[in-house]
């Protein structure tokens, strides 16, 4: 998935790394799941999940500067991201082009740990093997069994039209997406550095 984000909100790869070099008032803000950001993080990011973001926008947001740097995995919850925040004062925030894995590609410091699947990779197999599923389904169980593959289908159409995932949504409560515990309000707050 593509991130929808326009060029004079995008920053790469090569500038986050000069930046993070140059600039202490800099806040890199992961905004995919503990269990994504445990597999693989912008080293001195924070987790700030886009649930736990979109909930306590107002309280992060005075806890932030003006060079704020929004990462997920392709750009698009960082773009959802940075649209709260720009509802919020913080019309400066950028999204990173490519996200997290653009930026370890690209020689940036980066802290992995237990691999996982991506919530976006999980989500192409789901709806995958649902439509396989349904198509066999209908073929050997009943042709009704096909209306699975039709209505993966739609909900896919749906989610492109709206820039949302209700299966991505589904799946980020999984057991397996819950292995690392997920940060509270509290515990991302006081973090943060003082805007000065």
């Amino acid at each position: 998935m593509a991130s929808s984000a326009s060029p004079a909100t995008e920053l790469d790869a090569a500038t986050l790394q000069n930046w993070m070099s140059r600039h202490e008032d800099l806040a890199v803000l992961d905004v995919r799941s503990a269990a994504e950001f445990e597999s693989l993080h912008i080293r001195g990011s924070y987790n700030v999940p886009l649930p736990l973001l979109s909930e306590h926008t107002a309280e992060l947001a005075e806890r932030l500067g003006n060079r704020v740097v929004l990462v997920c995995q392709s750009g698009v919850r960082a773009e959802q991201a940075r649209g709260r925040l720009a509802g919020a004062g913080i019309d400066t925030a950028r999204v990173l082009t490519g996200g997290v894995p653009a930026f370890a590609a690209a020689g940036g410091d980066v802290v992995r740990g237990a691999q996982r699947w991506s919530l976006e990779r999980q989500v192409r197999m789901a709806a995958g093997s649902l439509v396989i599923a349904g198509l066999a389904g209908g073929r050997f169980i009943s042709p009704k069994v096909r209306l699975l593959a039709g209505g993966i289908g739609a909900g896919l159409t749906f989610s492109a039209a709206t820039n949302t995932c209700a299966m991505g949504q589904a799946l980020s409560k999984m057991p397996w997406n819950k292995a690392a515990s997920e940060p509270t309000a509290q515990s991302v707050i006081s973090q943060l550095p003082v805007v000065r």
